[in-house]
């Protein structure tokens, strides 16, 4: 079994850096072209979109008990593949 306080800070750590991301697609966006532009704000919506998801997770197994979180693990596992695969599809747009 997995510490779950290992685990949510992996999680924590994971979601800063994805917020920095963010912020770099951002400025990259306000660079380009308004088609390009347009293209790039619906993805960085997308992410954001599903990365505030990945932080109500977040906080719901911080809130859970120690017996409990293994169970919310599955979905939130689920929820960050997601995220991570959207997070890697995006930032090979944005090279």
């Amino acid at each position: 079994m997995e510490d779950k306080n290992a685990y949510q800070g992996e999680m924590e750590a994971k979601l800063q850096e994805w917020g920095a991301k963010l912020d770099a697609m951002r400025t990259k966006a306000d660079q380009t072209s308004a088609d390009a532009k347009a293209e790039l704000d619906k993805q960085i919506k997308e992410l954001t979109t599903k990365r505030e998801a990945m932080q109500q997770k977040l906080t719901e197994l911080k809130a859970s008990s120690d017996d409990a979180w293994e169970s919310l693990k599955a979905g939130t596992q689920s929820a960050w593949n997601d995220l991570s695969a959207s997070f890697e599809e995006a930032a090979s747009k944005f090279k």
